[in-house]
């Protein structure tokens, strides 16, 4: 059916083609015998692909990542989808309107996405409400906190605090995200000193399980730092990476515009932040960035991801990307005599 409908779909804009999408998933979330039906068709059921990792039970290492559901309207659906977590935001303390539109461009022969969104969503106290009031889904569901445009960067902390705060009850995980390039200034927050100050407001708020997605722009030196004081602070987990500024290899006339750059020219670069990061700490790693196939997920897996996340591959895939993706994890499992995921798990560290 997406086969059918992606043409078509693709003659709209990419973020009014993004509502269409939402609008249908928001019509399955309220409606049981749909979302039942969903998950009979999506569903793929075996404990070889089972993760336990940062205090969750995850019942496939496949998950949709920040920014597709900013604003928690669809968990439940997506999660009928076949995937085995899911991230919504990333809320910020007040609610923002983002950048102006046009700010989400396809790059199709690149299979790529570029966004400029800024942090459009509903904020915390409606998010957190939201959250509190909807019936979670059977897979862990995590939070993406980022800064609100208008916070100095002096105040990020008590802003990240806030957030965190209002969404603490309806969360399985938390992650810090000083790494989107479509807000100034918030890539600044990486540097350790200002991360740490964050990150000390979040856990002295009792934020639990608590993560920091980095930037792949961020230099080796500067991802090293920010591994060690999540080590030093007591942290649960690392995301790499967010989308990214750079160009290279990128074909299509979109890539002149501004804004993050995700999807498929990104598949490499994210993998070898997960290997550097990996080696270099015991925490748990989240690969996220080019994964369209079974082989860009496990290929993040061996090198050391622990469950893997997407979101531009599900633009170009449609929603049986997670179904295909854990169906061929099973068969490379089969193929390399791995008894299950966990056993994957930085295989070639």
């Amino acid at each position: 059916m997406y086969r059918t409908l992606k043409p078509l779909l693709f003659q709209l804009p990419a973020e009014t083609a993004h509502g269409a999408i939402h609008t249908l998933l928001r019509g399955v979330e309220s409606v049981s015998t749909a979302r039942y039906a969903l998950e009979r068709w999506y569903g793929v059921d075996d404990a070889r692909l089972r993760v336990h990792t940062f205090d969750n039970a995850f019942p496939n290492p496949v998950g949709v990542a920040a920014g597709f559901d900013k604003n928690a309207h669809v968990p439940r659906s997506l999660a009928a989808l076949g995937f085995g977590h899911l991230e919504v935001g990333g809320v910020t303390a007040e609610r923002q309107p983002g950048n102006p539109r046009p700010r989400m461009f396809r790059l199709p022969e690149d299979r790529a996405i570029i966004n400029r969104m800024g942090f459009n969503n509903d904020g915390a106290d409606a998010i957190g409400a939201r959250l509190d009031a909807t019936p979670v889904p059977d897979v862990p569901v995590g939070v993406n906190i980022g800064k609100s445009k208008s916070t100095p960067l002096d105040e990020a902390a008590e802003d990240y605090r806030y957030t965190y705060e209002r969404v603490a009850d309806a969360g399985d995980y938390f992650v810090v995200n000083v790494s989107s390039p479509n807000t100034p200034g918030l890539r600044d927050l990486q540097h350790s000193d200002a991360l740490r100050d964050i990150l000390t407001a979040l856990l002295d708020a009792g934020a639990s399980p608590l993560l920091v997605k980095f930037s792949p722009d961020l230099s080796r030196d500067g991802i090293a730092a920010g591994v060690d004081l999540a080590e030093e602070l007591g942290l649960d987990g690392i995301i790499a990476v967010n989308t990214t500024t750079k160009r290279e290899g990128v074909k299509h006339p979109n890539r002149v515009e501004e804004g993050g750059l995700s999807g498929a020219p990104l598949r490499e670069r994210a993998t070898d932040t997960v290997r550097f990061v990996a080696e270099r700490t015991d925490l748990p790693v989240v690969g996220v960035g080019g994964v369209f196939t079974a082989a860009d997920a496990y290929e993040k897996i061996r090198a050391g991801a622990s469950v893997v996340q997407l979101y531009t591959g599900m633009i170009y895939r449609g929603p049986s990307i997670a179904t295909d993706i854990n169906r061929g994890l099973l068969e490379l499992l089969e193929r390399d005599g791995f008894d299950s995921i966990e056993d994957a798990i930085g295989a070639d560290l």
